[in-house]
């Protein structure tokens, strides 16, 4: 444990990011998921609701650095595709 002032409040400061970075990853992979189990499900107006929702989580998450921004670039891309190929 951190013995000075300053640590002190880097390590409450690094807590409490990461427990905001691991709920921001957690909303992602769940919203990924709704995606993917419209698509399984061949509901495409389910799926294209999820696609929107997904979307815009995974922008979030790019904007606050918890995904690198190409990542989340791909996965938007990749789900776009999955949807549309089902419409």
């Amino acid at each position: 444990m951190a013995n000075h002032k300053s640590a002190l409040k880097r390590h409450k400061q690094s807590l409490i990011r990461n427990a905001r970075n691991r709920a921001m990853k957690t909303r992602v992979k769940n919203a990924v998921k709704a995606v993917r189990e419209a698509l399984a499900a061949g509901d495409k107006e389910k799926a294209q609701a999820a696609l929107v929702d997904a979307t815009s989580v995974l922008d979030k998450a790019a904007g606050k650095k918890v995904l690198h921004w190409r990542a989340a670039g791909r996965k938007v891309s990749r789900l776009s595709v999955a949807v549309n190929k089902l419409a």
